[in-house]
């Protein structure tokens, strides 16, 4: 019998020296340190952080950010709202 590996889970903090998610005020979605500590926990992860500059119309970043707009289209709470607009949906 194999034995199972416990998988760990990040804090969703918002506020503190580990957050990894942000404030409704900055946007929502992760940061750059909860992306990195999500895809330490789970290897061979390819979760990114948002799309939020000016980018070239159809370029990789351009497709992703069409992407999660059309994915995130129903988000009516406030924490996806926020990060629509960080997004630039």
């Amino acid at each position: 019998m194999a034995a199972r590996r416990k998988e760990k889970s990040i804090r969703r903090t918002t506020k503190g020296k580990g957050a990894n998610y942000r404030p409704t005020k900055s946007g929502a979605g992760m940061t750059k340190k909860g992306v990195a500590a999500h895809r330490r926990a789970n290897p061979g992860s390819k979760l990114k952080t948002a799309v939020t500059g000016k980018v070239k119309k159809g370029s990789k970043a351009a497709k992703r950010r069409k992407s999660y707009c059309a994915r995130s289209k129903g988000r009516t709470g406030e924490r996806g709202k926020a990060a629509r607009r960080r997004w630039k949906c």
